[in-house]
């Protein structure tokens, strides 16, 4: 999705291209299957150009971001919003800048 949003509107084969630059591991099937299932979901739309199929994106980021976030946070936190920062705070090396920001968000609720 993040390169059709990116590309839009983008050719399945410079969808594959940019997957295959950024991890070549990528298989062209593997990427044609995906983009099957986003058009099934609604997630993307498409329009053929000879035989080349033309990707357009039909949510936006924003809206995918919120529910995949909200997802995972009640797949592995359970919902908690407090857990999930405590863990990734206990986990990862903020650098103080970081900190600072993060403080800032948080005041700001």
């Amino acid at each position: 999705m993040r390169v059709v949003w990116a590309k839009n509107p983008v050719t399945a084969a410079d969808i594959i291209d940019q997957l295959l630059k950024e991890d070549p591991t990528w298989h062209p099937v593997t990427a044609k299957t995906l983009l099957n299932r986003l058009v099934k979901k609604g997630a993307l739309g498409y329009d053929l150009d000879g035989r080349a199929y033309v990707y357009r994106p039909l949510v936006r980021e924003r809206d995918c971001v919120n529910a995949a976030s909200s997802s995972f946070l009640e797949r592995v936190f359970d919902g908690s919003l407090q857990t999930m920062v405590a863990h990734f705070v206990e986990h990862r090396k903020l650098s103080p800048k970081q900190v600072k920001e993060l403080r800032k968000v948080l005041e700001e609720q």
